[in-house]
């Protein structure tokens, strides 16, 4: 007869809590531990992927000292060594099937990876990173691309995804840029909440990281302390994770190395427990981030010895730490009311993944496992294509036509390294393995452009030229080891590895010049603006990137993205003035105009549009109503394209200063030549509300604009509104969203204008919020 915990008819609270009742201590503690196996393949530290990860590795308990208790998580079998996928898969179902003999409730362990970029697999399909995601906006594509990403990870036998990154860009010197959606909470949570819902549609546990203001940090530097006020941390840093939980129902939250005013996150029990699970009501679990209970003792020196970083740590909130056991140890036991607890939490979630089911087998994927099947390389494409942002065509020299003499500079023109970010297979963890093949067909620029361009006849040497092609921008790689992605922050907003003197080069041929920057931040144009003829950026657009720029360049691909980071005019204009209040701009009190040269959510198009007047239902309504409207727009030029209608907040008058403009909604607006929709939106007095001086999150009456614009920057209409009613406090309740909805000819557009795609073979679809 079956036991409680193994009858599959019961809630997984209920089966966790029974198992849990049966266990020792040292059976609880092994499930709050980790195991990264492979680490030991490089004793010098080269290859390092975490920080501090060989020093660490060396004093990790080893698989055989836990297998008697069990296991509560095994560390990246895919993503630390190169392995080919079939072969991968068979490993690691005999590796679960060794976990399991080896302990006596027969209880596997839950498999992490990293899949930022997709998969982060050797021969897995490599996606655009989260900056590109965030240039598309659009989230029903990145659900699109989340969902298939996540089959390919369960059908090998993994189960949980360290992604997305929701951490809001703050100061683009960062290194881990590449790795946001952008520098806006509306885009970021909507976004990140969109690829939430694709992975765990597929079975797959999302982990939103890093919570919170690690993107906040002093100089933008990696791990340093984030000084942040609370209302920045409430009303910037907070609502995409917010969203995610709530909207998403992400099941796992991933704690930051940064400390805020000194309270290191990992040890943030206002953040981890009041805050995620008293008020957002999370029922997941706390992963720690890769050996950040450790960096309690070693680098914050907020305790003395690994047993005060565990027993901290887990009093915070955190349930599991990664990627190995080091703190969370049975020889120095911890608290047993806060071990029961982080423990229920773990076993909970390896019963809503099937772990505790007594029929569960590991995968079992057979011989032929393929991680870049078409269906994924056609998303991969269209997400690159979306992508691409035309930042300028003062001059109309693009679309290009074919035939011309196009002489192309700069060296990332040739390198594959100009679309991978730092967290692709290739960039993580290929570099130390010179002799490995990529594993993925990546087109360079240069490949690319004699693909779409045959009849053009391509030159390094400016003289002669009909058009010079300008290409600068990024090698990702980890701590030092690239000039963007983690551990690669910057002093300032420079063009690294000398690049200025491509662009200079270029102006100087007297040919048109288009610039095309390839990277994972923005870089300081200012001293080629209205010089260069063209300006095209693309954010590591990943394996089918190259493709997506050159159909840009040539018109195939109408260019629809838009920048979901300010890309700054002075290398010292950072952070730029999205988000700041009036005195945060330029102005008379100081000489520096931190002004971007090309503002957050900036994009042309090949084509023209017009926008109607909104039709507003009700201007005047109440702090706890809503209002609606609804505007025309009309494709007035002789091509396709896409419009992405922006809608901003402006507070004429709050009780604090706040920003001048802020994203409250937007929406994708294909349209043939000619051709016309409808878009309607909803907004709710709720997107208004803010946190006060008091800490409390009200909504205000009196007066406020709705903008409806094209960026940040170029508004096209403004629709003034009245709140009336007192001030309402608003919580986690609140309404977040502006609803839109586009209507071609009275019938709804589709999300992305083609059909959703479907998880292939069966997965374990984890709970609805």
């Amino acid at each position: 007869m079956a036991e409680p915990w193994q009858d599959t008819t019961l809630p997984a609270h209920l089966r966790a809590a029974d198992l849990l009742a049966r266990m020792t201590t040292e059976e609880k503690t092994a499930q709050l531990s980790s195991v990264w196996i492979g680490t030991e393949t490089d004793a010098g530290g080269t290859t390092d992927v975490a920080p501090g990860q060989h020093a660490y590795a060396a004093r990790s308990a080893a698989l055989d000292a836990l297998l008697p208790y069990g296991l509560g998580h095994l560390t990246r079998p895919f993503g630390t060594v190169p392995v080919e996928p079939a072969e991968g898969a068979a490993r690691l179902a005999d590796l679960q099937r060794t976990i399991r003999t080896g302990n006596r409730f027969a209880l596997p362990a839950l498999v992490h990876e990293e899949c930022l970029t997709g998969f982060t697999a050797w021969q897995a399909t490599i996606f655009p990173t989260p900056l590109a995601w965030g240039a598309t906006f659009d989230p029903a594509l990145i659900t699109e691309m989340a969902q298939a990403i996540g089959t390919s990870m369960r059908a090998v036998g993994v189960h949980q995804g360290l992604a997305p990154v929701l951490d809001v860009v703050r100061d683009p010197r960062w290194g881990r840029t590449e790795e946001a959606i952008g520098e806006d909470p509306y885009l970021v949570g909507t976004i990140g909440t969109a690829y939430v819902r694709g992975l765990q549609a597929a079975g797959i546990v999302a982990t939103l990281k890093h919570f919170a203001g690690y993107s906040a940090s002093r100089a933008a530097r990696n791990h340093a302390p984030a000084s942040l006020g609370p209302r920045e941390l409430a009303d910037v840093l907070l609502p995409p994770f917010e969203m995610a939980v709530r909207d998403g129902g992400a099941r796992s939250v991933m704690p930051a190395y940064n400390d805020i005013d000194g309270l290191p996150a990992h040890a943030h029990a206002r953040l981890l427990t009041e805050l995620l699970r008293d008020q957002w009501e999370f029922s997941g679990t706390v992963v720690s981030d890769y050996y950040g209970v450790s960096l309690l003792e070693e680098a914050h020196r907020v305790v003395q010895g690994e047993g005060d970083a565990a027993r901290l740590a887990l009093a915070a909130g955190v349930d599991v730490e990664l990627p190995a056991a080091r703190c969370f140890s049975p020889a120095d036991p911890l608290p047993e009311e806060l071990l029961d607890r982080a423990a229920l939490r773990v076993l909970a979630q390896k019963c809503e993944l099937g772990l505790l089911d007594p029929d569960w087998e590991p995968a079992t994927s057979g011989t032929h496992v393929q991680l870049n099947p078409p269906h994924m390389r056609e998303l991969a494409r269209v997400v690159a294509e979306e992508s691409v942002v035309l930042l300028a065509n003062d001059s109309g020299v693009l679309p290009l036509d074919d035939g011309l003499r196009i002489a192309l500079l700069g060296p990332l023109a040739h390198e594959q390294a100009a679309m991978l970010g730092c967290y692709t297979f290739p960039r993580h963890v290929g570099v130390h393995h010179p002799d490995l093949p990529i594993g993925v067909d990546v087109p360079t620029l240069a490949q690319a452009l004699r693909t779409e361009f045959p009849g053009a006849v391509f030159v390094e040497d400016p003289a002669g030229a009909d058009v010079c092609l300008a290409v600068v921008g990024d090698r990702s790689g980890l701590f030092g080891r690239g000039s963007s992605g983690e551990g690669c922050d910057a002093e300032d907003l420079r063009l690294p590895y000398g690049q200025a003197g491509v662009l200079d080069e270029a102006m100087a041929c007297g040919a048109p010049v288009v610039i095309v920057v390839l990277g994972g931040r923005p870089y300081a144009l200012g001293r080629w603006a209205g010089r260069a003829a063209a300006v095209v950026e693309a954010f590591f657009p990943g394996q089918e990137g190259g493709g997506a720029v050159a159909g840009v360049l040539s018109g195939r691909v109408e260019p629809s993205g838009r920048l979901p980071v300010a890309v700054p005019r002075s290398p010292g204009g950072q952070p730029a003035p999205y988000l700041a209040p009036p005195l945060g701009r330029h102005g008379f009190p100081s000489t520096v105009d931190p002004t971007p040269l090309y503002p957050f959510g900036h994009g042309l198009s090949y084509t023209s549009f017009a926008w109607g007047q909104p039709h507003c239902a009700a201007t005047e309504f109440t702090t706890e109503g809503e209002t609606s409207f609804r505007m025309t727009v009309r494709n007035t030029g002789e091509r396709p394209g896409t419009e992405v209608v922006q809608l901003y907040l402006h507070h004429p008058v709050g009780t604090v200063a706040l920003p001048e403009v802020r994203l409250v909604g937007y929406a994708r607006v294909p349209l043939e030549a000619g051709a016309s929709a409808e878009v309607h939106a909803t907004f709710p007095a709720d997107l208004a509300a803010y946190t006060g001086a008091d800490g409390r999150r009200v909504v205000e009456p009196g007066a406020l604009e709705l903008r409806v614009a094209a960026s940040s920057a170029c508004v096209h209409h403004t629709v003034p509104l009245t709140l009336t009613g007192t001030a309402r406090e608003v919580g986690h309740e609140r309404r977040m969203r502006c609803e839109i909805r586009v209507e071609h000819d009275g019938v709804m557009a589709a999300p992305t204008g083609r059909p959703a795609g479907q998880a292939q073979g069966t997965s374990h679809v984890l709970p609805a919020p």
